[in-house]
């Protein structure tokens, strides 16, 4: 069975009001494809093609976009006499990609939560829809599997401002907000959850980041994948702007070939 991935992607993206006026923060284009784009390349040049992603604030423009993409991504011919399309030069990405409307204002744990039905029985990961990052995703699984635990993050120390975890051993001891003199490894996102997980989320007003994790972290329950790569949140408009520099420059994210 392939393992399923979720992309959250249905929040205000109010910190980028610059950008999300008119389109959800995942809509975000860098290098002209929306970030949402770039993130099911890292997963799919990895073997992971089988996408779930929550919609919520303007979840239409997210469906627009999917709608156009294989005509977009390809020559077309219009017989208008005879009434008939024919596409041509096609570059059809291999993904299966399920759009779920989630909720206006529900929490990132309710989002997931809400997915029940679709998720089974398998472990499966939740991608933040504004990080990107070059973390090899399958030794990310193996390192789960591994340590057996209902849940592993994948941490990474950035230019600081995230919530703070204290890891020992690839096992996290606490999960807690950054304060002014903290230093050190932060939750990064590109996860991987077991079913179990779901249990630990009571409605939609539940943020997987601050009650799950934080309690998945007290019962010895939630291991933090170390990645010293690349990565990068686009957080502030200075992010977006920065990751369209870096596109033009050395776009570290981009593991895949046209």
């Amino acid at each position: 069975m392939m393992t399923k991935v979720v992309i959250l992607a249905g929040g205000f993206g109010t910190r980028l009001s610059e950008e999300t006026k008119k389109i959800p923060k995942p809509m975000v284009e860098i290098g002209g494809m929306p970030m949402i784009w770039h993130i099911m390349k890292i997963f799919s040049h990895q073997g992971f093609n089988d996408f779930i992603i929550c919609l919520g604030y303007k979840g239409n423009i997210i469906k627009e976009f999917f709608r156009d993409l294989y005509m977009n991504s390809s020559d077309v011919t219009f017989d208008l006499r005879d009434n008939k399309i024919t596409f041509e030069n096609i570059k059809a990405e291999p993904w299966n990609v399920s759009l779920v409307e989630t909720g206006l204002y529900t929490m990132t744990g309710g989002r997931i939560k809400r997915l029940k039905e679709k998720l089974g029985n398998e472990a499966f990961f939740v991608a933040y829809g504004d990080c990107v990052s070059d973390v090899d995703l399958n030794e990310l699984l193996k390192f789960h599997k591994k340590k057996k635990m209902k849940a592993t993050l994948t941490s990474v120390i950035p230019d600081g401002r995230f919530g703070v975890l204290d890891i020992n051993d690839g096992i996290v001891n606490s999960f807690r907000e950054k304060q002014s003199s903290d230093v050190g490894w932060i939750n990064g996102g590109f996860m991987v959850l077991e079913p179990s997980v779901l249990s630990y989320i009571k409605n939609d007003d539940v943020m997987l980041e601050v009650g799950p994790l934080g309690k998945l972290a007290e019962e010895g329950e939630l291991a933090a994948y170390q990645h010293k790569g690349f990565w990068k949140c686009m957080d502030t408009l200075k992010d977006r702007n920065d990751m369209e520099d870096l596109w033009q420059k050395d776009p570290k994210w981009k593991i895949w070939k046209e």
